[in-house]
């Protein structure tokens, strides 16, 4: 039996989620902006005709010929709380699925009764319905063709945003690969197709055609698996727990200036939260903690950087230990007289649990009643928001936090901002 894959992925994902919500938005160009407003990382159709990804903001605010377009300060919380509603209709449609990003999923529905373009045509109109999202939907015989076909499913608007490759006759199919650049494949990118390109090989036709053998001297083996993988040969399978991380980093820029370390201890408590709470969930333990702080490298200021790695006697999770130690090593890398702009931690040397002795830092064992508190803890911030329960070193109003001058309401996760039909 062919298999057959679906990937399912929300169209401008991050602007079709404040629009689901905001019926005023509809209709005119909209871009959402990076972290502290810096340039625009997500935006619409009507946007695209006028700017492109990766535009600095203030060029936009500083065109008179782009006043219409409207920019929003990124809402992660809104994304993540769409994801979450987005995902869970998507699975109703199989019991094997395979959450690739916050807004891609895939599918296995092989063996499901029913012709396929049908049931992806019913999931597209129910997202649009339900959630006010458009998506596209691509069906194929491996990973890699089911995203070759969302893909066309985008850029091809008479396909109505579902194309299953396990329809198409094999003439079909080669003309389409054959015109379609090989830069436009899962994992090929730009870097891989200027070396595909000098080789003769252009088009997705060109590499599927190509020998596996050859491929993988010449790059890897996993473009070796995506030439297969274009033929019709599953090489990459669902990752139904992906790998677990072997180093976890957590570090942003600041929308101000910082200069006291009593603000640098709040952002970097905040930082190690966020990556003791990644190291807890996949169920490991770090030996290795790092704390660094920098100025900004632009501009006419005083510039300092400065970072401090220390080995844990015992590995550990639980972020009040860690908390201890990234205070201390703050302290000894704080430099007074500077305007600090980054911050950030990294654990690394991550191992499975083991056993937790005390040591000379003062770091007490991690006990069952601790390792109870760190999973109230987790799941009290995954139900109510991040840091609704946090290390006593973060304020409730810390100046470091990142810059949104251009906030939407909290549609989903502040009942105040809720919608009220009037």
């Amino acid at each position: 039996m062919k298999k057959s894959y679906y990937l399912i992925d929300g169209n401008s994902f991050y602007v079709s989620a404040h629009t689901a919500f905001d019926p005023t938005l509809r209709g005119k160009p909209v871009v959402v902006l990076s972290n502290n407003d810096g340039c625009v990382v997500a935006l619409n159709a009507e946007a695209k005709h006028k700017i492109k990804r990766g535009t600095p903001f203030f060029q936009i605010k500083n065109d008179p010929e782009l006043r219409d377009v409207v920019a929003l300060s990124s809402n992660y919380a809104l994304y993540a709380s769409v994801s979450t509603k987005f995902m869970n209709l998507i699975g109703e449609y199989s019991p094997n699925q395979f959450l690739y990003s916050i807004d891609e999923s895939f599918l296995d529905c092989t063996g499901i009764p029913g012709r396929h373009v049908t049931r992806a045509m019913e999931i597209k109109h129910r997202c649009k319905k339900e959630l006010r999202l458009p998506v596209c939907v691509g069906i194929g015989e491996t990973l890699t063709l089911a995203k070759l076909a969302n893909h066309i499913a985008k850029k091809d608007a008479n396909f109505e945003g579902v194309v299953d490759l396990n329809e198409w006759e094999p003439h079909r199919l080669i003309e389409k690969f054959s015109l379609t650049d090989v830069s436009e494949i899962w994992g090929v990118g730009k870097r891989y197709a200027l070396r595909l390109n000098k080789l003769g090989i252009l088009s997705v036709q060109d590499l599927k055609n190509a020998d596996p053998e050859f491929i993988r001297q010449q790059f890897s083996v996993v473009l070796e698996k995506t030439v297969r993988e274009l033929n019709g040969v599953a090489c990459i399978e669902f990752e139904e727990d992906r790998a677990e991380k072997k180093q976890i980093m957590s570090s942003r820029s600041f929308g101000h200036a910082v200069r006291s370390l009593s603000s640098l201890q709040e952002a970097v408590s905040t930082f190690l939260s966020r990556a003791a709470e990644k190291l807890r969930a996949q169920g490991s333990h770090a030996r290795v903690l790092t704390v660094h702080i920098s100025t900004s490298q632009f501009g006419d200021g005083p510039k300092y950087g400065e970072s401090i790695t220390v080995r844990l006697p015992s590995p550990t999770n639980d972020i009040l230990q860690l908390n201890v130690v990234a205070m201390r090593l703050l302290k000894k890398i704080y430099r007074s007289g500077y305007e600090y702009r980054r911050a950030g931690v990294m654990l690394d040397d991550i191992t499975p649990p083991g056993y937790i002795q005390s040591d000379l830092l003062g770091i007490v064992p991690s006990d069952g009643k601790r390792q109870a508190l760190m999973s109230t803890l987790d799941k009290i911030n995954a139900k109510l928001g991040k840091n609704v329960v946090h290390v006593g070193t973060l304020g409730n109003s810390p100046d470091w936090k990142m810059r949104q001058d251009y906030p939407s309401p909290r549609f989903t996760t502040q009942i105040s901002d809720i919608p009220i039909a009037r």
